[in-house]
């Protein structure tokens, strides 16, 4: 696959448009809750370690600071129940997208290979397998793909977005088992494990693939991505680590250094602040909580059903049929021209809330499993969050 073929890949996004002309056009104006950008500020104790670092005249390290090193590694202890991950085994990263779209193509995949990423899904892992010239296998079911040695990559999403699941133990290590059996790399993105909402999860946290209770004794063969955009609200800053098999950590950064794949120096400090300090994270947590439980109650009151939706920052919401007989003609013309590039029933719900001046994702982006359900983004301000919920209870 060459550069023209992923530039001939239709952005989904586009096909929104129309339904986010529509919801401006409300007389209160939009909620747009299709996005999973932070509103809030960046921390000021954040902001404050960014200024501290300001006289970065040198260049920095490819590798990371030790600082920043060992802040993930003291994090993963703390909060993640991973005691014994070495520092030399972490690699900061600009953002996590940039990871998961080329690590295929980091780890030489191509031709006859597989890449395996869950069913509904992110789309870059598709894109990434893509762009390596590495077949795409959408599957959650380890028996899709066991024992079958074309498969070289296997993708991770928990908690998964769009639809929040969390993976628990035993199937983090089904997955991680069934790699190893076959010498297959497992990377698991882990972005939104710091916003739990659902027990056993929000008391005991969400398992992370390099637990002890999954992969054993040592990370041969496993990686976690993580990012800092969601826990820490530095979407602007592009600060992310991955972190795990020794070997392959090494690889990418011998890559990383030949092509100055580097995170810059006072976003690594920013890291280290931020890996090392859980208040503001509880504090971000909370917001989050709050929005989720006014949001929750309103959509259901509203005749729409939430699913999954453990943790992270959105709702998972199938539609409801009758909502077809509920939206002007205009809409379900809409509606129709959507389905006609993209099918789903999701395209109703979308036009139904978009009346109501909301703008959510349809859940056709993320896979053909998600073709009845919207994502619903919890990263509006309170006072837009409640707009919406009174929109939706009237």
């Amino acid at each position: 696959m060459g550069f023209a073929d992923i530039t001939d890949i239709a952005f989904p996004w586009d096909l929104l448009v129309p339904f986010g002309d529509l919801a401006r056009s409300h007389t209160g104006g939009i909620v747009d809750l299709s996005v999973g950008t932070p509103v809030d500020p960046t921390p000021q104790v954040l902001q404050n370690a960014l200024a501290q670092s300001a006289d970065s005249h040198g260049y920095p390290q490819t590798y990371g600071t030790p600082q920043l090193r060992d802040a993930v590694s003291g994090w993963f202890a703390r909060r993640r129940n991973v005691a014994n991950l070495d520092p030399r085994d972490v690699l900061p990263t600009v953002g996590s997208k940039e990871l998961v779209a080329l690590l295929p193509a980091m780890l030489s995949l191509g031709a006859g290979d597989i890449v395996v990423h869950p069913e509904i899904a992110y789309p870059t892992y598709d894109v990434g397998a893509r762009l390596a010239g590495a077949t795409p296998l959408p599957a959650d079911d380890v028996e899709a793909w066991r024992g079958n040695e074309r498969v070289k990559l296997v993708w991770v999403n928990s908690p998964g977005n769009p639809h929040g699941r969390v993976l628990g133990v035993s199937e983090l290590k089904a997955i991680v088992d069934a790699a190893r059996e076959i010498g297959a790399l497992v990377v698991s993105d882990e972005c939104y494990a710091e916003l739990p909402w659902t027990e056993p999860f929000a008391s005991e946290g969400v398992p992370s693939v390099l637990d002890p209770r999954v992969c054993g004794d040592n990370y041969n063969g496993v990686l976690v991505t993580y990012s800092l955009s969601k826990q820490s609200n530095l979407a602007g800053y592009r600060a992310a680590f991955v972190a795990g098999d020794s070997a392959t950590i090494q690889g990418i950064l011998a890559l990383r250094k030949h092509l100055g794949m580097i995170v810059p120096g006072p976003v690594q400090d920013v890291m280290a602040v931020g890996l090392s300090d859980d208040s503001h994270v509880s504090v971000q947590r909370e917001i989050y909580r709050v929005r989720r439980s006014v949001m929750l109650r309103a959509i259901e009151s509203a005749g729409l059903t939430v699913t999954s939706s453990e943790a992270g920052l959105y709702l998972w919401v199938r539609g409801n049929e009758a909502f077809a007989s509920a939206v002007s003609a205009p809409t379900l013309a809409l509606v129709e021209r959507a389905q006609r590039e993209m099918p789903g029933a999701c395209w109703l719900t979308v036009g139904y809330l978009a009346e109501r001046g909301i703008l959510v994702a349809p859940g056709a982006f993320y896979g053909a499993g998600g073709a009845e359900y919207v994502r619903v983004a919890l990263t509006a301000s309170d006072e837009r969050i409640a707009v919406a919920s009174e929109r939706l209870s009237s």
